[in-house]
């Protein structure tokens, strides 16, 4: 009897020994059990929007790329505030779940040169996530030579007044009618600072990457401007193309874009900013030109209002595109793209060299109107845009890209 109670003891002794060394185990096991399940789509907006952690986590490594990217992409712009709100990515999300969007824009850095992570967006390996768990294709955006705040920090390397300055070490910055600064678009610092971006871009999971306002100024009083950098006698499209030939090389194996005037696609010249079309065949995976019907001059093909024909005006921007994509690629020996000295247009000359094949060059995948301007934009009209674009590029139709500043967009012409 006494051994018996003496046994009894023992045995109680050891379930506690267990108990006390598996429950923690078993707990443990419990709330992670729990966090797995509620990790819905509210919880991922909370960790992107307010970096909201419910348990002690191992750092995460980086985002990754989307393991299978759609080849047509249908994107959305975004800009960096719009994605550090909770309510807009529940509005994303419903997007994506009802249309046939399948790819955003988001601004890496936008042309105010605010950089948007980690100033707008907490973490953008998670916001990265929210977007590939629902297998979302992301671009990061960055304006390049529309930069105020870099150009404040840097002033040296910005375009200054010449007409204001007196000092050449202390420029007072030209503006233009926004009362933006602009970078000297010769700048190889500017170049490696944009790369930067680009690159961390890359290293935190983005997929694409998407150059903007690669170009010379356009208005504003140009008779002011002074750059610290460019000569002024160099063709302006030769230093673009240096540029977006310094892109090529310093991102081999990413995807990246170009933002093109509309206008390059029709004009033969550089328009006085540097873009041309020929110069962007061979450095980009993508070049999107922004063939908004509303930026069109009246008379543009023959329309008072270009805006109201959005079929039109983009089949007739596109096929030109198309078009010189074609001559581009078949032209063979004797003939390879040259810029004129005295007007700054393309002219095909006698060379040695031998183009490329058209499938090696950049496919085209346009900006397209969502917003007011010049007309009023119902999902009719955008979708006779997609439908443009479309009929225009055929078998190399790789997508398109919607604008609206608002971020709002027409969801009954993006039907699943």
């Amino acid at each position: 009897m006494q051994f018996s109670r003496w046994k009894n003891i023992i045995v109680v002794l050891i379930m506690v020994a267990v108990l006390s060394f598996c429950a923690p185990l078993i707990f443990q096991e419990k709330i992670e059990t729990i966090f797995q399940v509620s990790t819905d789509s509210d919880k991922q907006i909370n960790s992107v929007v307010t970096n909201e952690i419910d348990l002690p986590q191992l750092p995460l490594l980086p985002a990754q790329k989307l393991s299978n990217p759609p080849e047509i992409i249908k994107a959305v712009y975004v800009t960096g505030y719009s994605a550090s709100q909770k309510n807009y990515l529940k509005y994303l999300s419903s997007l994506f779940q009802t249309t046939e969007v399948n790819a955003v824009v988001i601004d890496v850095k936008g042309s105010n040169g605010v950089v948007t992570y980690p100033e707008l967006i907490p973490d953008i390996d998670a916001l990265i996530r929210f977007f590939h768990d629902q297998n979302i294709y992301v671009i990061g955006r960055i304006a390049v030579f529309e930069d105020p705040k870099f150009s404040k920090t840097r002033p040296d390397l910005a375009i200054y007044n010449k007409a204001k300055t007196t000092d050449i070490a202390k420029p007072v910055l030209w503006l233009d009618n926004n009362g933006l600064s602009w970078l000297d678009p010769s700048s190889k610092d500017v170049w490696d600072y944009n790369i930067s971006l680009a690159k961390d871009a890359f290293y935190h999971g983005f997929d694409e990457v998407n150059f903007d306002y690669i170009r010379f100024a356009t208005d504003g009083n140009m008779e002011n401007m002074g750059f610290p950098i460019y000569d002024g006698k160099k063709q302006r499209s030769k230093v673009i193309k240096e540029f977006f030939q310094y892109l090529r090389v310093q991102l081999v194996g990413e995807k990246i874009s170009a933002d093109l005037f509309g206008q390059v696609t029709t004009d033969n010249g550089d328009m006085g900013i540097g873009q041309l079309l020929e110069n962007a065949f061979e450095n980009f995976d993508y070049i999107c030109p922004m063939v908004y019907p509303s930026h069109y001059i009246s008379g543009f093909n023959g329309f008072e209002n270009p805006a109201e024909h959005p079929y039109e005006i983009i089949k007739y921007s596109m096929d030109k595109a198309a078009l010189r994509k074609i001559v581009y690629s078949k032209a063979q020996q004797n003939y390879f793209l040259q810029i004129s000295e005295a007007t700054g247009t393309p002219a095909y000359m006698s060379q040695t060299k031998e183009l490329p094949e058209k499938n090696n060059l950049a496919k085209f995948r346009p900006w397209l109107q969502d917003f007011d301007m010049g007309a009023n934009y119902t999902a009719d009209m955008v979708k006779k845009e997609i439908q443009a674009t479309q009929d225009s590029l055929q078998d190399d139709y790789s997508g398109f890209m919607l604008w609206n500043p608002s971020n709002i967009y027409t969801s009954g012409a993006l039907l699943k």
